[in-house]
């Protein structure tokens, strides 16, 4: 099986874009970064792709006059780098209907929280007004509806009492670097696929999932 050629949508740090990056790194994994997009040209992540040795494109939004012409830049850096799979890994920009449309069912996003609760902005802060017990991460298809779409996956982490802001959302990104990368892999190989709506795995896809889902 040829190797699913996935690029990456960044804003700022790229953890999970380092992630992504040492577990396509590995002999024999089913797919390959092949190239970074950045809205925001000082991105930490960029370098993690540089020292990785992957073609990286820095586009600023700030440049288009309309989110349109922007994703349109976009989308011809990534189908002229040969991607096939684009996953969005802090990318903080909303992109048009027409961009998810175009990459229907070939663009994932992780999102820190157990979705569909608390989407949009500061999810761990509304996990933590909102007094739940646990949090935890979702891995799910793009739909044109922010944080919305089929989810693929999702790990759970307990909300403990002492928490704040800040060491709920360390923990939730800890399960992201790891399902994340798991996650990928399994569409890559074919044990996770989306019809519609519905998303359908494998029993090897479960139980490579269960240890993180329970």
């Amino acid at each position: 099986m040829a190797q699913l050629k996935v690029g990456v949508l960044i804003s700022g740090r790229g953890s999970n874009l380092k992630a992504l990056l040492q577990a396509g790194d590995r002999p024999g994994h089913p797919f390959h970064i092949v190239h970074v997009v950045s809205n925001v040209a000082g991105a930490a992540g960029l370098e993690f792709a540089r020292v990785h040795g992957v073609p990286t494109t820095v586009i600023d939004h700030k440049a288009y006059p309309e989110r349109a012409a922007f994703d349109a830049a976009v989308d011809t850096a990534l189908r002229g780098a040969g991607v096939g799979f684009v996953c969005l890994a802090g990318f903080m920009r909303l992109l048009s209907d027409g961009f998810v449309d175009g990459w229907r069912d070939r663009i994932v996003n992780i999102h820190p929280s157990l979705l569909p609760a608390f989407k949009g902005r500061h999810p761990q802060r509304q996990a933590l007004a909102a007094g739940v017990s646990e949090s935890g991460c979702t891995v799910h298809y793009v739909r044109p509806a922010m944080d919305s779409g089929p989810a693929i996956a999702r790990a759970r982490v307990p909300v403990l009492a002492v928490d704040d802001e800040a060491s709920l959302s360390a923990r939730i990104l800890e399960a992201e670097h790891r399902l994340y990368p798991l996650a990928l892999e399994l569409i890559a190989r074919g044990e996770i696929t989306v019809a519609g709506e519905c998303v359908s795995r494998s029993p090897a896809a479960e139980r490579a999932l269960k240890p993180l889902e329970n």
